[in-house]
């Protein structure tokens, strides 16, 4: 017959087993392989598409966005010059944090779990905010003439 004690060491050892099981990986679990993306354009209103297939008719607009991979956004509004932007994805405060968790408690599959997910990462710059220019404006910009440089007193 198994005594109380016995039995309660019994709960807790199958306890820390199971959260030893439920460690690795624990960035996939507790940070997830997507990361809300904002896009925000001055003036609102214009349309943004993303190098992997995702798009909006008018900003500001948000997309569940996987962490994983870098992309470009590009920014288009009638009147304005079309803007590209590159979006990195690299490593994270939180991802490092728990890239340490899973190295100090072993779980050397949850590590290569996380970094391949992209769980880890984290998308920059977000939010991404354009301003966008007017079309011709650089173009008067440039065409404009210099302004005098001061002259010296005698």
């Amino acid at each position: 017959m198994i005594s109380k004690r016995h039995a309660r060491l019994a709960v807790q050892a199958l306890t820390l087993a199971g959260l030893s099981v439920s460690l690795p990986a624990c960035a996939t679990i507790t940070r997830g392989t997507t990361q809300e993306f904002v896009i925000e354009s001055s003036p609102p209103g214009a349309r943004a598409s993303t190098s992997n297939g995702f798009s909006c008719e008018a900003t500001p607009c948000t997309f569940r966005m996987p962490r994983k991979d870098a992309f470009t956004v590009t920014v288009t509004r009638e009147g304005y010059v079309a803007q590209t932007h590159s979006i990195e994805s690299g490593m994270s405060g939180g991802g490092g944090a728990a890239l340490a968790g899973n190295i100090l408690v072993g779980g050397l599959i949850g590590a290569g779990v996380d970094a391949t997910s992209g769980a880890l990462n984290d998308l920059t710059p977000n939010p991404l905010i354009v301003t966008l220019e007017a079309e011709g404006a650089a173009t008067a910009q440039a065409a404009a003439p210099a302004a005098p440089a001061p002259q010296a007193q005698p």
